[in-house]
């Protein structure tokens, strides 16, 4: 894929995302709707530009192997000629999801990434979420986005902890679940074990598709259940494509010359077992999210990762109808709808660009088309100059469909949950939260020559979602800001991206808080609210970036003193940007 990156030829554009009055966009509606009409009909139907998108996330629990298997899916999709390495040595390749400089030092994804590609005639949507728990927002956020998730597991460990919480979020949402088992090339825990976890633990039912032949050193590939087939692999060069020696019947010699008598005879008595105790396949039940399709192979040395990606293409949904202010939006409704799910600062770091990634939901979108923003009542935007991505790399796209996934420039114009629309009716996809902090520290610029790349820095941070930022209430210059983080990883990441990103060095200086909460009521006035509370003691006044009042408390049991003490408080865990900017206290 070629990369468009806001090069120096569009270096001195105007912005792309340009905000004018409702009252003077109203000519352009009918040409911009022909636009989308020409633009559907070109190749492909509408419809049928709907039917072959796949929008996937991967979830897993740290090095589990979540970026490997990313890399993989793409060299079999074309999209890359050779697979990178999670922490690269010399000349060894980089992987294409973790582009970002901590990214490559660390060997961690501390943020979503995008990449979009075609496979046979399909496209597909790729969301490769960071696994580390200090950034689980992130991947909140990228679980809004999918239609479909993958659940990557370690064979040797099972289920863990971020897996489960993650996953959580998935049975929330009643997104379908592929389950891949990897690491298979390794000592491994039996595959029946692994489902009868699954089962036990999540309630769903286990659907094998394709069945793994031995494990660690014995592993001499998998068995396809629909086929009866038997896929062989030998080991291969661990940037390219596996040795694949064949899909043959289980009877063939060659397979019973590369497996060996015993491994032979253990398939056949487990393939027996799950043929008559095992689930049958129910597309209602994938559908949502009750029953998942289980596969096996190994991400590293390439074994059962290409049927895998077939398979997904052929058992994953298409873009699916989504709840909204205004009741549930098909895909295929003619009316454009989209949600911004994620902000990243600094793609092109020539230009200190800020893209906001949008999440097409229905309706054609079109270069250059003019939409309303739910929290700018009465005003347009211009979507002039919109890129579809690949980890780092950005082209120019004319048009986009329901799945797609559009970088847009974003001159401050969106937050994350934003909804932009077209037509008449207002409407607002649910809105994704900001989540209680636990973690709160002081951040000093060390070089007050540096303050306009310091604050610059920070507000861009901010609207990214890395870290939240708070200042004390009487803070009226913002001279203190205040990091506020879910982990303290997101501490190191923050102040790495601003000394290798801006150039400043920074200070942290942290504080005796765990707890935060906002403060919402009684009333209209969260403020007045407060104030009529009295004074309380164990707490600090802060504000956030809208300028909303949130208390930060030492622990828990602070917090609940505070029921005692000021029992008409109205507080809550989490944040949405406000349609209207309250005036800073």
């Amino acid at each position: 894929m070629s990369a468009v990156t806001n090069a120096e030829a569009e270096a001195d554009a105007p912005a792309a995302t340009q905000v004018a009055d409702a009252d003077a966009s109203g000519g352009d509606d009918d040409n911009m709707a022909a636009t989308a009409d020409d633009a559907a009909g070109t190749a492909r139907s509408f419809d049928a530009e709907v039917s072959r998108r796949r929008t996937l996330a991967i979830i897993s629990h740290p090095d589990a192997g979540k970026t490997t298997l990313t890399e993989r899916l793409l060299l079999y999709a074309g999209a890359i000629q050779k697979a990178g390495a999670v922490r690269a040595r010399g000349n060894q390749r980089r992987t294409t999801s973790d582009f970002m400089a901590i990214e490559q030092q660390r060997g961690i994804s501390v943020a979503s990434t995008v990449m979009t590609f075609e496979y046979g005639d399909n496209l597909a949507v790729l969301l490769d979420t960071p696994g580390h728990e200090d950034f689980a927002e992130d991947s909140f956020r990228a679980l809004t986005a999918t239609d479909n998730v993958v659940m990557l597991i370690d064979a040797a460990k099972g289920l863990e902890d971020r897996t489960r919480k993650l996953f959580e979020v998935c049975r929330l949402r009643k997104l379908p679940t592929m389950t891949f088992v990897n690491k298979m090339d390794r000592p491994a825990m039996s595959a029946f074990e692994i489902c009868d976890q699954i089962e036990a633990e999540f309630g769903l039912a286990c659907l094998p598709i394709v069945w793994p032949i031995g494990d660690g050193d014995r592993f001499r590939g998998v068995y396809e259940r629909s086929t009866q087939l038997v896929h062989l692999f030998g080991r291969a060069d661990r940037t390219g494509k596996a040795n694949d020696l064949g899909a043959l019947p289980i009877d063939d010699p060659q397979v019973l010359d590369v497996c060996g008598e015993e491994a032979i005879a253990t398939l056949r008595e487990e393939i027996d077992i799950l043929d008559s105790c095992g689930h049958t396949y129910d597309a209602d039940a994938v559908a949502v999210g009750d029953m998942t399709p289980v596969f096996f192979g190994s991400a590293m040395t390439n074994f059962g990762v290409e049927l895998f990606l077939k398979r997904f293409i052929e058992l994953g949904l298409p873009p699916t109808p989504r709840e909204s202010s205004v009741g549930a939006i098909d895909p295929c409704a003619s009316q454009f709808s989209a949600f911004c799910f994620k902000i990243s600062a600094n793609m092109d770091r020539k230009h200190r660009d800020r893209v906001a990634f949008v999440r097409v939901c229905s309706g054609t979108f079109v270069k250059g088309m003019k939409v309303s923003h739910s929290r700018m009542p009465g005003k347009t935007l211009a979507l002039s100059r919109p890129t579809q991505l690949f980890g780092s790399e950005r082209e120019t796209v004319d048009v986009a469909y329901p799945g797609d996934i559009v970088g847009l420039a974003n001159p401050g114009t969106f937050a994350i949950g934003d909804t932009v629309y077209t037509g008449d009716t207002r409407v607002v996809f649910p809105g994704i939260p900001a989540f209680s902090p636990e973690l709160f520290a002081y951040i000093k610029n060390t070089d007050t020559g540096k303050y306009k790349n310091f604050n610059k820095g920070l507000s861009q941070l901010l609207e990214e979602g890395a870290v939240q930022l708070l200042y004390p209430r009487g803070d009226d210059g913002q001279t203190e800001p205040v990091l506020a983080a879910v982990g303290a990883l997101q501490f190191d990441v923050v102040q790495q991206r601003l000394r290798d990103e801006y150039g400043v060095e920074t200070r942290l200086e942290p504080l005796s808080y765990s707890v935060a909460r906002w403060v919402v009521g009684p009333g209209d006035d969260p403020w007045k609210a407060l104030d009529a509370a009295g004074r309380l003691f164990n707490v600090m006044y802060a504000k956030d970036r809208w300028g909303r009042p949130v208390l930060l408390f030492k622990n828990a049991w602070n917090l609940s003193q505070l029921a005692t003490d000021a029992p008409d408080l109205e507080l809550q865990s989490w944040s949405f940007a406000p349609d209207d900017v309250v005036g800073r206290k």
